[in-house]
């Protein structure tokens, strides 16, 4: 399966955006669908995931409220809806793809497939 991500771009201080990630290639419900980001100088890190067996999401503590993963089976598309962002969220993001059990949904070594990354960039 291929992913293009897409939606970064600069927002201020408790803005929002919306990123995409467009799946082609394989069949789309059939994958867990995650987001992930890295900051410089930082590892990557989970940010959500869409997991294709229970439709369940699941996010990390820091964006818990504020972000909301969604998927759209007709489009074969998953998004990230990014709300009250700030400085910190700063990162390229990237989405995955794969069939991860409960165990590695966070983890990068859970996904064998990559979209090549967007920018967000929050300003104070």
């Amino acid at each position: 399966v291929q992913l293009q991500a897409s939606g970064g771009g600069l927002v201020q201080a408790g803005g929002s955006l919306r990123l995409s990630c467009a799946a082609s290639g394989g069949t789309f419900s059939e994958y867990t669908i995650s987001w992930f980001r890295q900051a410089p100088g930082k590892e990557r890190e989970f940010v959500a995931a869409s997991r294709w067996t229970s439709g369940n999401s699941y996010y990390a503590d820091s964006v818990k409220g504020r972000f909301t993963i969604s998927r759209d089976y007709a489009k074969n598309t998953v998004y990230l809806q990014m709300n009250s962002l700030q400085p910190e969220d700063t990162a390229v993001y990237y989405c995955a793809a794969g069939r991860p059990i409960m165990s590695t949904i966070r983890t990068l070594r859970g996904y064998g497939h990559w979209g090549q990354g967007t920018q967000v960039t929050v300003s104070s």
